[in-house]
């Protein structure tokens, strides 16, 4: 995965510290309501799609971006999922990670799924009811996003 050079930056000064990050994912639904998923290339797993904004970045332009730099598909976000802190995690690498999330249910408009940079194995659109295992998390967003009459979940 590649490191966007403003954090590589930062850890010049903080080692492997604690460092808190806005992120997004994006849950993207084509016109069939299939789920557009990538299989990650750090840990094999299939995903949501998600990644770090850039300093000063609003939320739905990273989406838009993070989903284009993946998988080639052009995006319009719809409305907001989720906002979530998500718990400390350390990274192969050693480096310890708060992830502030930010989730969009995204619908897409464009553009041909594929493998569009070195993030991803696979990525592939999925019927809803034939998905491979994703995280309790990730489960949760996607089952929201389903739901237009869903509200924004706060954890609290």
């Amino acid at each position: 995965m590649a490191t966007p050079e403003f954090i590589l930056e930062l850890r010049k000064s903080i080692g492997h510290a604690p460092l808190f990050l806005p992120s997004v994912t994006a849950v993207v639904f084509d016109e069939r309501g299939r789920v557009l998923l990538n299989q990650r290339s750090d840990d094999r797993r299939w995903s949501l799609l998600a990644g770090v904004l850039e300093p000063g970045e609003q939320p739905a332009a990273g989406a838009i971006r993070e989903v284009w730099e993946e998988t080639a598909v052009d995006i319009v976000c719809e409305r907001v999922v989720a906002v979530e802190a998500l718990e400390l995690r350390t990274l192969q690498n050693g480096d310890q990670v708060h992830w502030f999330e930010t989730v969009l249910a995204c619908r897409a408009v464009g553009g041909e799924a594929r493998v569009n940079d070195d993030e991803s194995l696979d990525v592939r659109w999925f019927e809803p009811d034939a998905l491979p295992q994703l995280n309790e998390r990730q489960t949760r967003y996607l089952r929201q996003a389903g739901d237009a009459s869903a509200a924004t979940s706060f954890l609290s």
